[in-house]
């Protein structure tokens, strides 16, 4: 098992479906029972009908963006989490803030097979370059490090002198952090002549990984694999050596639904990030990450059979203030759910003489002047604003996951 962090990674997809949908009833029950927003939001739900992905597609998604209020209203978790706060190993608050518990237990966030995937193994060293102070993710991947069986530098961000002596004198083999810290913290360490050349691989997340860091961590043979997650859910996805798209993590379910909604898309289409996930402690079910990706087609040719994602995408929350009034990717929605013609539609909002206009471009297989008029209509109770209404032919609207297009100079 040099390739694989355990054989879950390798299961058949059908098996892995089978086996996940199995403890999600269980899971579910679960939830509502002891998670009190959970209890009202699932008040209706039998837990035992949830045993598919047509079911589980049925239930409410809760989005990130709710959290702040949610947990505003009922401190400390929002009635999220399903244990009593002097339970947990850790409590963080985030920006926002937003708060996030940290359960008892070997790699509670998952990052675990991301870490292994990217190179780091038991005997290792691994720099950790993410914060310790109140935000989660310098404990994120500590725990998954120590569950790999790595000790950790438990470095934290800022003071980069510090870290590159750090790092000539402890000879770490991996780092963990932002994709460009490291960068920095390298080319200190050359202006100061000090050797940190132990560094052969990263694990990086939390920011765009750009082309010019590409380059510099290719010409010193440091290999970088990039990973996915939030700090409510932990590690959702991970770069594995065959370097196409990001499988997810073993104990997630991820569906890619249209922004606005909570409706899954057909394989390749653009969505927002939704992601269950069997934590006993916060036991977050259909949580919208607000982000945006698409699950590749296939198997990865380095042989984990997981789902792949394509990675980072932009935001599905794309909400935008047109003549001085909020429109959301839900209203968007809410106009194509009234008209079954309509198989998908974008609003893009423009400037015109000093004004703001908007144009709901709509998929639809059927034409003609009372179809537009109609929907002209609706995009008007809807919104409260006026618009145009343009009808093109199914597949003419671009992959991209957006609703609203903020064409505004």
């Amino acid at each position: 098992m040099t390739d694989f962090y355990d054989t879950l990674e390798t299961r058949s997809p059908d098996q892995r479906e089978a086996e996940l949908f199995a403890a999600l009833p269980a899971h579910v029950a679960h939830a509502k029972a002891n998670a009190p927003y959970f209890g009202r939001l699932l008040a209706d739900v039998d837990p035992a009908s949830i045993r598919d992905r047509a079911a589980l597609a049925a239930l409410p998604v809760t989005r990130k963006s709710d959290l702040i209020a949610l947990q505003k209203d009922e401190p400390p978790f929002g009635g999220l989490a399903a244990v009593a706060i002097g339970s947990l190993a850790r409590v963080f608050a985030s920006p926002g803030p937003i708060h996030d518990p940290e359960p008892h237990g070997k790699d509670p966030w998952r990052t675990a097979r991301g870490l292994y995937a990217a190179g780091f193994r038991a005997g290792h060293v691994a720099h950790n370059c993410f914060a310790y102070h109140l935000t989660p993710a310098g404990s994120m991947f500590e725990t998954g490090a120590h569950a790999v069986g790595c000790a950790v530098i438990p470095a934290g961000t800022g003071n980069t002198e510090q870290q590159a002596q750090v790092i000539a004198a402890l000879k770490p083999q991996g780092y963990i952090g932002t994709p460009d810290f490291l960068k920095i913290i390298l080319e200190k360490a050359d202006a100061l002549g000090l050797d940190c050349s132990s560094v052969k691989f990263a694990h990086v997340t939390g920011g765009p990984y750009l082309p010019d860091a590409r380059a510099f961590y290719e010409g010193r043979g440091i290999d970088v694999y990039q990973g996915y997650g939030t700090a409510d859910l932990g590690l959702v996805a991970y770069e594995t050596p065959a370097r196409q798209g990001l499988v997810v993590e073993e104990g997630c379910i991820v569906e890619i639904v249209r922004p606005g909604t909570g409706d899954p898309v057909p394989e390749g289409e653009v969505g927002e990030v939704v992601v269950t996930i069997f934590n006993a402690a916060y036991p977050l079910i259909r949580f919208g990450t607000g982000d945006l990706s698409a699950v590749l087609p296939g198997t990865s040719p380095c042989g984990r059979t997981n789902m792949r994602l394509k990675g980072w995408m932009g935001r599905a929350d794309q909400t935008t203030k047109v003549k001085g009034m909020f429109v959301h990717p839900q209203q968007v929605a809410e106009v194509v759910r009234r008209h079954p013609q309509l198989k998908k539609a974008r609003l893009v909002v423009g400037r015109q003489d000093a004004s703001d206009t908007m144009t709901l471009r709509c998929e639809s297989e059927e034409t003609g002047d009372a179809l537009v008029a109609a929907v002209r209509e609706t995009l008007a109770s809807v919104t409260k604003l006026k618009g145009t209404v343009e009808l093109v032919a199914p597949g003419a609207l671009p992959n991209d996951g957006k609703v609203i297009e903020d064409a505004r100079s």
